[in-house]
């Protein structure tokens, strides 16, 4: 469901390829519930409706709400689709897909109901000719009971998956933020993913379980989805974007299907029942190295000729690794670290279980079919035992694992998402170990979190995004200064002033630029800082107070000074001065100025890595 009050835009479906368009129809009788997320147009940086007056990229729609859109959002009718059209939509800055819910499930037909009654009660709303004044508030309410009506209710959600299919038709995969909020204002820590969009259709089956390990879907949450780093005008294709329950056939069978993109890649057709290999899992004793771990010991251990290069060879094409072997976990482990080699293999299987139960929960850990699995023994009775509870899985002896990368099943193209794979799966499973430990504290997650700043001065290749950053910044502005491009050529122009500019990111993906600061290095006086609310409680205020702490008060001995200009937005956000130590020391013309003593040393939590530029070092 989306804002047909607000958007009457409509597109042809001749614009996409006829295989994107089957692709998109293949749901049509698999589904058999869904919710209907409200999506909206939104902006990262919202503080509605202050910044309809302060930011001077606000672009009125028809209920003078912000175009965050290229065009709003563009129908594009598909009868044979689930919810029988697609959303165009062309991403300007900063915008971003947002819808609240609660994880309330209708059947096909009361969905397919509701939906042709918000299509035709929106577009009425829109066509109506209405004094401006009256069709705002007649919008506005609509739009807010579809809200109201996404929260209510709760459903026996068992089996259910959020599905998001797109098609993306950009030469470029694009990188997805997913994020899943709980509306309860005392629970900081959000569901986050990142899904990687390659040319072409995508489907991302997320499971409920594994959000619900983050979010109570039972209450109410709201979700978004940011493009990442994208340039203006961006267009992807929108289907099912919805907790959907399946049939138990249609998942199975979407976990049997090759990759799409890799399926458009092949330069021959595969046989009937050939797939393309997704994961090599390997014993170790006599197949990896060459001995028996606990009979021979780990210092006579010797890896195989050449399994070094096949493991790296199939690991460029964005082949997985794992193992399934009988040993001790702990021991197998650290020779594999001691070869070297740990990192590339995910989800191991080392106990004295059977083998084929290895296999399964390998499969089952990666998401990936059993029929895309290679499992490569030394002995003729694992082999058959593991064929014996996984007839889909492809054997291998060992004595033929130097043939792995001219197998025709792993001829895959090499491209930037497949090299980038494992890592992708690694930390997807960090997520995953973070978001099942309910005594986890919020620290904690944060440091798994690999969150990075990069700091540059301003300069001209960056003075448009800086500029775009201090029009959109309210709740983080703690000067409440808003540049003109004008005035920011003028800073660039003062040697007496440090700029830092700053963007960031962590294993959930990019922010862009997200901070901006200015020091004026005469006064040892920090003027301006200002952040995007997108980092908000991430504690990358800290990190950046306390780096311009030790790099000014610490370094050259004197106390630092910085202005604050106090609201009510910004005040919540304020508590990181008294976080890092800093004390007011008189109030002027409305604006506080806060001092860290010289004598004093700013705390570091360890959180967020900085990575600094060098013409920002240069500076005091």
């Amino acid at each position: 469901m989306y804002e047909t009050e607000s958007n009457s835009g409509k597109a042809s479906l001749s614009e996409i390829p006829a295989e994107v368009i089957s692709a998109f129809g293949e749901l049509k009788e698999q589904v058999v519930a869904r919710t209907l997320l409200p999506w909206s147009e939104h902006c990262t940086e919202c503080v509605w409706p202050t910044c309809y007056t302060t930011c001077d990229l606000y672009e009125p729609r028809e209920d003078l709400r912000c175009r965050r859109f290229v065009g709003g959002m563009v129908r594009v009718d598909h009868p044979l689709s689930p919810n029988s059209y697609l959303l165009k939509i062309s991403f300007k800055r900063w915008g971003k897909l947002w819808a609240p819910g609660r994880l309330r499930l209708r059947t096909m037909e009361e969905a397919k109901k509701i939906e042709a009654r918000d299509y035709f009660i929106g577009s009425k709303l829109y066509q109506i000719a209405l004094p401006s004044s009256l069709k705002r508030v007649a919008t506005g309410k609509r739009y807010s009971f579809k809200k109201r009506v996404a929260q209510r209710g709760v459903s026996d959600a068992k089996g259910a998956s959020f599905v998001l299919e797109c098609y993306n038709p950009n030469p470029q995969t694009i990188r997805l933020s997913l994020t899943v909020r709980s509306n309860d204002a005392g629970s900081k820590m959000p569901y986050q993913k990142l899904i990687a969009l390659a040319p072409g259709f995508n489907r991302e089956r997320i499971p409920a379980a594994e959000i619900a390990s983050r979010i109570d879907l039972a209450a109410p949450f709201s979700l978004e989805m940011i493009p990442n780093e994208v340039p203006d005008g961006t267009t992807l294709y929108f289907g099912m974007m919805d907790f959907t329950q399946e049939t138990r056939t249609a998942v199975h069978q979407e976990e049997r299907q090759p990759d799409r993109n890799e399926k458009r890649e092949k330069s021959e057709k595969p046989e009937k029942n050939e797939k393309k290999v997704k994961c090599v899992v390997w014993d170790l004793d006599n197949t990896l190295w060459d001995g028996v771990l606990t009979e021979d010991g780990p210092e006579n251990l010797r890896l195989k000729p050449g399994v070094v290069e096949v493991i790296q060879e199939l690991d460029r094409r964005g082949i997985l690794h794992s193992i399934a072997s009988k040993n001790n976990s702990e021991d197998a482990l650290a020779v594999l670290r001691k070869f070297g080699l740990e990192e590339y293999f995910l989800s191991p299987q080392i106990s004295w279980n059977p083998k084929g139960s290895g296999v399964k929960a390998i499969a089952e850990a990666l998401n990936i079919g059993l029929d895309t699995l290679v499992f490569i023994d030394d002995s003729n009775f694992e082999l058959e035992q593991v064929r014996n509870v996984c007839p889909q899985v492809r054997m291998l002896p060992a004595d033929q694992y130097l043939s792995l990368p001219g197998l025709a099943a792993c001829q895959v193209p090499v491209t930037d998402e497949g090299i980038n794979r494992r890592k992708m799966y690694r930390e997807d499973q960090t997520r995953q170990a973070a978001a099942a430990d309910p005594g986890q504290d919020y620290v904690e997650f944060l440091k798994q979190c690999n969150m990075s700043i990069l700091i540059r001065p301003l300069s001209p290749d960056n003075l448009e995004r800086v500029h775009e950053l201090t029009q959109r910044t309210n709740q983080m502005n703690f000067s409440g200064n808003r540049y003109s491009r004008d005035l920011l050529r003028e800073i660039l122009s003062k040697d007496y002033l440090d700029t830092y500019v700053l963007t960031c990111e962590d294993r959930f993906g990019s922010y862009g630029a997200v901070g901006f600061s200015i020091v004026d290095r005469r006064e040892l006086r920090m003027t301006d800082l200002m952040f995007s609310c997108r980092v908000q409680s991430k504690r990358v205020e800290h990190a950046f107070l306390a780096f311009l702490i030790r790099k000014y008060s610490a370094a050259l001995g004197k106390d630092f000074l910085a202005n604050y200009r106090k609201t009510d937005r910004n005040a919540p956000s304020g508590a990181v001065f008294a976080d890092i130590g800093m004390e007011e020391a008189g109030v002027a013309d409305g604006v506080t100025t806060l001092v860290f003593r010289k004598d004093r040393t700013p705390p570091d939590d360890g959180i967020i890595k900085i990575v600094v530029q060098d013409a920002v070092t240069a500076g005091a």
